[in-house]
């Protein structure tokens, strides 16, 4: 299938001068539509900043149940890899499943060379309080989808290139991607911004409460996002993602650092 038009991966390349390199993923059904304004802001601050299209998004939902959270996590580790390959920090970031995504990276490589720089993360999934969700992994086997849950923008006007049902075998899997990163939170040393809305209709508050007390970052800090909904990075608190991304990853260069 080829990929919707506008969902295609980027990398903004800012240059060997570039002082850092930052790796940014979409959520689920989602595409770099969703986050490019992120990129090109941090890109504008001097930063070079890729997105690769997870597998089997940006075409038709039925392609995401033919992929699992491993392959998703794959895409952002290789791209994760390629940026340090640069010989800079490289700072992860994420939206929704993205941050989860990303966690994740940051769980694998903890004490290693390749541990990110810190973590960028915007309303990431980690668990739901829902009690149908239980049901998940039998609907999954007769049931191809539900409806959708992309366009959870309070902004008039702002909209998100997603599909519009919720692939349910790709679902299970995710909730699967879930219970791994919460059950090793504990790994994750990298300095942690998180930014979450404060009515998000996709992700529970309880998301970012486990991140945060789950993590054994000694820098971490939440900005709460009082006009924006789920998709907060084409939402009305946008500017304040892409003032704060940057200045994180600054601080994180600075002689004193994060740490």
């Amino acid at each position: 299938m080829s990929v919707l038009p506008g969902a295609e991966p980027f990398l903004l390349d800012a240059g060997p001068a570039a002082p850092a390199a930052v790796l940014l993923s979409h959520g689920f059904t989602g595409t770099p539509q969703s986050i490019r304004p992120w990129g090109e802001a941090l890109h504008a601050a001097g930063y070079t900043v890729s997105c690769p299209l997870l597998p089997g998004h940006g075409t038709r939902w039925q392609d995401m149940n033919r992929t699992t959270w491993h392959d998703w996590y794959k895409a952002v580790e290789d791209e994760y890899l390629s940026l340090h390959s640069r010989g800079v920090p490289v700072v992860a970031g994420g939206l929704s499943m993205g941050g989860t995504l990303v966690t994740r990276l940051a769980q694998v490589h903890a004490g290693k060379a390749t541990e990110p720089a810190g973590l960028l993360l915007v309303n990431p999934s980690y668990l739901t309080l829902r009690k149908d969700a239980a049901l998940l992994p039998v609907v999954s086997r007769v049931l191809g989808s539900f409806p959708g849950i992309s366009d959870d923008i309070k902004k008039p006007g702002a909209h998100e290139l997603a599909y519009d049902r919720l692939p349910l075998k790709a679902a299970a899997s995710l909730s699967q991607l879930w219970k791994v990163v919460r059950a090793e939170l504990g790994r994750v040393a990298a300095p942690v911004r998180l930014f979450r809305s404060a009515e998000d209709h996709v992700v529970e508050p309880a998301s970012g409460e486990a991140l945060l007390a789950g993590v054994a970052s000694a820098v971490k800090s939440e900005v709460v996002l009082r006009e924006s909904y789920h998709v907060a990075t084409l939402d009305n608190d946008a500017p304040t993602i892409f003032a704060g991304s940057a200045e994180f990853v600054a601080s994180l260069l600075s002689p004193a650092g994060h740490r």
